[in-house]
């Protein structure tokens, strides 16, 4: 799992100091890419290789409310991881009481610039699966 904390920003929230549904997904996303940066993979190598990983599938189920200036926790982990796709599963988490906000999954597949399906070639794909297969060792300890 690869966890960054960040903090609600008055912008996330509607009228009430409630954030908006939406920016879980943004969170989402700020948790995948920290996670393919820790296994030494940038968006920006993929996009000039001409490799695009567009979302098929994204879910969130709520649990509690956000709230403006409130300190939070995003977990990201791998959960499946083929040359053709890969998926997330995410926690965010209030820091301060330890409450879980939200939990959802994702699916990427990797594309060409055109849409079409594309399998990952050899480099991206070896660093992405090290550290995919190390995480699921670690998990299993």
């Amino acid at each position: 799992m690869v966890s960054i904390c960040d903090r609600v920003r008055y912008v996330e929230t509607d009228m009430m100091g409630v954030v908006h549904h939406s920016n879980y997904f943004r969170w989402f996303e700020m948790g995948r890419v920290a996670w393919l940066r820790a296994a030494g993979v940038e968006l920006w190598e993929l996009m000039n290789a001409n490799i695009i990983f567009p979302i098929t599938h994204v879910e969130c189920n709520y649990k509690e409310s956000a709230l403006y200036d409130d300190e939070i926790e995003i977990c990201a982990t791998m959960t499946a991881f083929t040359r053709a796709k890969m998926d997330f599963k995410y926690q965010i988490v209030r820091k301060k009481d330890g409450a879980v906000l939200a939990e959802g999954e994702s699916r990427n597949v990797f594309t060409d610039s055109n849409g079409h399906i594309t399998r990952l070639s050899g480099a991206f794909y070896d660093r992405i699966n090290a550290y995919y297969l190390k995480e699921q060792a670690e998990e299993k300890h």
